[in-house]
């Protein structure tokens, strides 16, 4: 049976990363100049020498790579973080934790002009990490009250919303239009420089995660039974709370707030492969991947020559998706 589910769970990740690379190749296609799948497999392995290269390898390449690896990072943080507070209604966003990422990358944005690239990352996940230790913090009532947690996030992230705003209304206003596009989620313009940026969180990040399933397995039977199968179950919380704030602070810190990925992904994941979470986190970065690349691809072609950022379309999905989880979870109490 354990064989038999193994195997089928191996199936899956195949099947899922082949439709990713399929999808990645469609993708890299077609835009405002359709480029034939030949042309874009020969460029993708250095043998086109037609104009299409540059279009492929400049400009369309880095926007699938920083599409796939954001949204891999949010869906893993979103898995994460339901593990670690046993809610299926958690996600980074919903928690405030990319709120806070957003209030510091925005407030370092408009304070310091002509500043690196390299260095948002670094300010989201700090951002990011005030906020959860907030969230935390706050929701601390004789333990930890999954609903509190959540009801408590949706007010800090309301918060940072609003302080979001008051610094980009009284920061330089030839900032506005940039700040404003990066808030909405987008990765219009994505260069190598980003990928430069961001490959790093995720490479050591997602890893991580995986390799800590066995705690969120285990944390998942409870407090009583985890500390009684020896479970560090503090310091284990506060790791893997780290590791998904690090993953939702270097995706924002890059594309801005792209809503509900984090929530969707891990549900789907469970629909799948079940509940151990050793399978949950590496289907759930695939699934967040595809969804992200379909979002920006609907923003790509629907509305020509507008390019509509992918948060609009991942928000559009995810609010309706939410509101069904709280029903749900309504009804079944």
């Amino acid at each position: 049976m354990h064989r038999g589910k193994n195997q089928k769970a191996f199936f899956i990740v195949v099947v899922l990363s082949l439709a990713m690379l399929a999808l990645s190749i469609i993708c890299l296609s077609i835009g405002g100049t359709s480029i034939p799948l030949k042309e874009t497999f020969l460029s993708l392995i250095g043998k086109n020498e037609e104009g299409s290269n540059l279009i492929i390898m400049q400009f369309r390449l880095p926007r699938i790579l920083a599409a796939l690896l954001i949204g891999a990072a949010l869906a893993v943080a979103g898995a994460v973080l339901q593990g670690v507070i046993r809610n299926p209604l958690a996600s980074p966003d919903l928690l405030g934790v990319t709120g806070g990422a957003s209030v510091a990358v925005v407030a370092f944005m408009t304070l310091f002009t002509g500043y690196s690239i390299h260095w948002v990352p670094f300010i989201a996940v700090a951002g990011a990490f005030l906020v959860a230790v907030m969230n935390y913090a706050l929701a601390w009532k004789n333990g930890i009250s999954p609903f509190r947690l959540v009801l408590i996030g949706i007010g800090i992230s309301t918060a940072m919303g609003a302080l979001t705003m008051f610094l980009l209304i009284s920061g330089p206003a030839y900032l506005a239009a940039q700040v404003l596009n990066w808030m909405t989620g987008s990765i219009y313009g994505t260069s190598w420089k980003y990928i430069e940026v961001l490959w790093p969180w995720i490479a050591a990040f997602i890893p991580l995660s995986i390799l800590y399933a066995k705690e969120l397995n285990v944390q998942a039977l409870g407090e009583a039974t985890a500390v009684g199968l020896g479970s560090r179950l503090q310091l284990s919380r506060m790791v893997l709370l780290f590791y998904s704030v690090a993953l939702a602070g270097a995706a924002v810190g890059v594309a801005g707030t792209i809503s509900f990925i984090g929530l969707l992904a891990p549900h789907m994941a469970r629909k799948l492969v079940g509940h151990s979470y050793k399978l949950v986190i590496p289907v759930s970065a695939l699934l967040g991947a595809m969804i992200l690349l379909l979002a920006d691809l609907a923003g790509r072609m629907l509305f020509q020559p507008l390019d509509i950022p992918a948060g609009v379309f991942t928000a559009g999905i995810g609010a309706p998706f939410f509101m069904y989880l709280l029903f749900k979870r309504k009804a079944a109490d």
